[in-house]
Parts: structure tokens; sequence; C-alpha cells
């Protein structure tokens, strides 16, 4: 989607006889959601051919279509499966019920464990490594779009919810956080079969913020669930895909002329953001080519991402192709 309005901005280049300002090479992939693991090993088998002094990103989003964006953070992410095994199979709860333990009453009081009513983790040393927010950067927060009303008829949520001394915004972009992804056991037909479940699983991910370690981050969470899992059940633990947060400064002349692209092509002035989401593949531009990202949204918060009906509105897309044409030039002096 996003990285269409690239194409159109070189093409415009090409079918006007401009020539481009600097070389571009294009890397398009469809395993973001999976994790990219194909694309570092592509990377360093290319690394040569794929040198180069900055990466642009379209995959982020925009407050709005006033309020263009340059992201200078990602949060992390760090996923894990959770089993509890009791019987052998499922028991006639009428027959055996009392007697052995129900996994299903077990995890949800080990997962009841792991997070406070605010929304704080109670997995120790969860934030030990987190950086405070700048004054400056909670200034520029301010400077977005937010009104609580639309937030939650946004949202479809009665109230809202979240660690207590942070507003929505931090809270969504540039604190971790531990969900549960999803929760199995038992019968789930209709009406009811009365047994104890032979066993429950729940999928949980961590998002992360810069300077927090994935890998650091699952140990901590795992030797947690260990030390509060009752000897009644069997625990197991599968780790799943993890990506390192990320952050670049948003004052150097590579982000400046980034911002001054966008400003020319929608008219507003830009804001800067965190983006609550993970591009795993960041981290790893940098790490095997060396090269920091930009990363230049289109999307709107009522686009749907990741539901059935996600879309992509057409103004965003005219707006990132000119901001694209504009980037080009300003990036190539930046550089």
């Amino acid at each position: 989607g996003q990285h269409f309005a690239h194409l159109k901005a070189v093409e415009a280049y090409l079918k006007t006889g401009t020539e481009l300002p600097c070389d571009l090479t294009f890397v398009i992939e469809g395993e973001e959601e999976v994790g990219s693991e194909g694309l570092p090993g592509f990377l360093k088998k290319n690394r040569r051919g794929l040198a180069c002094d900055a990466v642009v990103i379209s995959d982020t989003g925009m407050p709005s279509k006033k309020h263009p964006a340059l992201t200078y953070a990602l949060r992390g992410v760090a996923a894990l499966e959770v089993t509890v095994r009791g019987p052998k199979a499922d028991l006639h709860s009428g027959i055996y019920g009392g007697s052995v333990d129900n996994p299903a009453m077990v995890l949800s009081q080990m997962l009841a464990q792991l997070r406070d009513k605010r929304g704080r983790i109670a997995v120790p040393g969860f934030y030990d490594d987190v950086e405070p927010l700048s004054a400056h950067e909670r200034q520029e927060f301010k400077r977005l779009p937010y009104n609580e009303r639309s937030y939650k008829r946004l949202l479809g949520v009665p109230e809202l919810f979240g660690e207590k001394g942070f507003t929505p915004i931090e809270q969504r972009s540039a604190r971790p956080t531990l969900e549960i992804n999803g929760l199995t056991s038992g019968y789930q037909g209709e009406g009811s079969k009365t047994i104890v479940p032979a066993q429950a699983s729940a999928k949980i991910t961590c998002r992360l913020v810069p300077n927090q370690s994935a890998r650091r981050i699952t140990r901590l969470l795992k030797r947690r669930l260990k030390e509060i899992c009752p000897p009644t059940v069997r625990l197991e633990l599968e780790e799943g895909h993890c990506a390192e947060p990320y952050i670049v400064s948003p004052t150097g002349s590579r982000a400046q002329a980034a911002l001054a692209a966008l400003e020319a092509a929608f008219g507003h002035e830009p804001v800067i953001l965190r983006e609550g989401g993970s591009i795993p593949i960041v981290t790893e531009f940098k790490k095997i080519l060396g090269a920091d990202s930009l990363l230049l949204g289109l999307a709107l918060p009522d686009d749907n991402l990741h539901s059935p009906n996600e879309k992509f509105d057409l103004d965003c897309l005219r707006g990132g192709a000119r901001m694209s044409a504009h980037l080009w030039p300003r990036l190539s002096d930046a550089c």
C-alpha cells in the first residue's frame, strides 16, 4: 500500500525526464507480520549491493491529514506461548472435580498476577532499562491532536485504561506493555460440557521501548511464570517472534530533510512521534547495513489496520507521492 506512493514519485521523475537526485533501491517484502525472518539473510548476502546512506520506510501513520508525521521511535516485541497441562485428558467435573487442579483456573490466576489494575507490569526487572521521556518529547506529544471522547468512540470502549502519570498518547507509544493476545481451554461449543479441561494456553506479547532487550524481557517473563506456577500442573513455555525497539534522533539533518518534505507535500507543519508498533527489519537495516531509517507513514487512525476492512486514503497516497518527490533532493543534500 504505502510503498506505492514512492513508486509513483519515481515514475513522475522518469515521465518528466527529470534526473533522480540520488540512487534508489527498493526493497519490498511481505513477511513483516511474521517477523521478516527471511530478510536479514537477504541483507547479509547482498550487503555490498544494498549499501546506503539512509533507509526510508512508509509503514507507520500520521494523526490526521493536517498532521503529517515523522516517526522517530518504534516499540519492540517479545512473544511467548504459555501452556498449562493438568490431567492426561479432559475429566468429568462431577466425578473428578475438586480432587485435581483446573488448568484453566490456574492459567487465569497466573496471568492475573502479571499486571496490576492500572496496567503496570508485575514482572520483577521489567522496567529496569526503561529510559524516561524527555521534557522535549512530552512537550512535542502535546502538539498531537487528541480528544478523549473521540478516541473512545473510535475504539468503541466505555472508558480508557492505563498506567498512572502518562497520557494515552504516551501509554500507547512510549511505555512498555504486556498483553494477552488469546486464550484457549476446555469446551467452546454450544451449550455446556461439564469437564475439567486437560490443558489451557495463552499467547502473550510484550511491547518494549528503546533500551529494553526483547531477549532479556522474555527471560524475565519466563522466570516469573515458573515462580508462580503451582506444582499441581505442568508448565510449558514456547518463545515466539521478537523484535528490538528502535530510536533515532529527530533533530539530525536527514530527519530535518524529511520534515521539510512532509511540509512541502501536505501544506501543514509536521509532527514527530513514537510508534507503538514494531517493524522488525528496521533494527536489521541498522545492524547489517549501518543505516538509520526515516519512518514516514501515511496511514490514518481510522484505516482499520489488521482488520478485514482495512483501507488506505487516496489523499494520503497523493500526498505521499508528493512527499517522496520532495524528499529525494533534500535527502541527497543531507547525506
